[in-house]
């Protein structure tokens, strides 16, 4: 295992600052490099032991806190501001910005998201086949329009904000996925993809995971025996390794 380099990163994006962490191997080169993207109320250390495997490695890891997207957030956006479309803009100038890294191999960026992360890393990347290499969804909240469409069947339900796991969402939220087809939305990207999730999720049924065989033209499901939604030490050990032998196989 190699030495790695650890620095804070500020990502501009529009009134905001992204707040991530850069992994990178401390050797001569360029690398292939993984973005990883948190969940729900997520933070940008959620994959740090993920990273820093990569990073050891070879491989650069960036990871990021969605602005709004957190109660541990520092940019300053209220997350009662925050939907799935800012984070998706959040996710699309941290790609943008791991591109043009003096060290990354701009034509070997991976995409890694976590449950709502992953639903707005697989909605960004559709339409990129030519500048992300991969892509990598960890029990993918696919089921996030659905869950809160049957909850507010009408839009006049919804209401000004709502708290949810100790995070409080705003109206635009909701409004916003309101009857949203996430299966109408993917798809068009032709490159490989590795959808990890476990079983005995209570959040997001491995149903949705099961779709995405049918959606993908190139995707590969491996679903943890036992595994809930979060991973215990040794399913995230596994996933860990697969993700880096995903890269390595692809890159």
């Amino acid at each position: 295992m190699g030495e790695i380099m650890v620095k804070d990163v500020k990502v501009p994006n529009g009134s905001w600052e992204i707040d991530g962490i850069l992994y990178m191997p401390k050797q001569e080169g360029r690398f292939p490099v993984v973005i990883f993207s948190h969940g729900y109320n997520g933070y940008k250390m959620d994959f740090d032991e993920t990273a820093r495997y990569l990073a050891e490695r070879g491989v650069a890891a960036f990871c990021y806190t969605f602005c709004g997207g957190s109660t541990r957030d520092i940019s300053g956006k209220p997350t009662t501001e925050m939907t799935i479309f800012t984070e998706m803009e959040d996710l699309t100038a941290v790609i943008a910005y791991v591109k043009q890294l003096e060290q990354v191999d701009a034509d070997k960026v991976f995409t890694f998201g976590g449950s709502q992360g992953g639903l707005v890393t697989a909605l960004t990347v559709d339409g990129r086949s030519e500048d992300i290499r991969g892509m990598l969804l960890l029990y993918p909240a696919f089921c996030i329009p659905d869950n809160w469409t049957s909850r507010f069947p009408d839009k006049k339900d919804i209401p000004d904000v709502e708290e949810l796991w100790d995070m409080k969402l705003g109206r635009i939220f909701f409004e916003t996925i309101h009857g949203y087809d996430v299966f109408a939305q993917v798809g068009k990207y032709q490159n490989k993809v590795l959808v990890m999730h476990g079983d005995k999720d209570p959040i997001v049924d491995v149903g949705y995971s099961e779709r995405l065989k049918q959606t993908y033209p190139q995707v590969r499901l491996e679903v943890f025996e036992g595994e809930g939604h979060g991973f215990s030490p040794e399913g995230t050990r596994v996933m860990t390794k697969m993700v880096y032998d995903f890269v390595m196989e692809h890159r």
